[in-house]
């Protein structure tokens, strides 16, 4: 069953094109490992303080995203990622859903 993994990031108003740059330039690891399908990052509402920021992940399997979690890739691709003071307001929220209907 195919499964999307999501996070949400609320970026400080203002600063959406550092945190659009940190997403382009990073390394990505995705490309090429078993049971990736594609990579999304979504531009959503801005409010007050912040815009929403979704990162959109379609793997083949929850499993196949389970295994890439324990990976090396993962721990790579998230060790280097460079935070900026005030860039994020908080942490990021994971959702996580598998398909049911196409």
């Amino acid at each position: 069953m195919t499964f999307i993994a999501m996070n949400r990031f609320r970026i400080a108003k203002g600063r959406e094109a550092e945190f659009e740059d940190i997403w382009a330039t990073r390394e990505s690891n995705l490309p090429g490992l078993p049971g990736f399908v594609s990579f999304k990052l979504l531009r959503g509402p801005t409010s007050d303080d912040h815009t929403l920021f979704a990162s959109h992940v379609v793997w083949e399997s929850r499993q196949h995203f389970e295994d890439w979690t324990r990976s090396e890739a993962f721990r790579k691709s998230h060790g280097g990622t460079a935070r900026s003071a005030g860039l994020y307001l908080g942490p990021p929220h994971f959702e996580g859903f598998e398909v049911v209907m196409e």
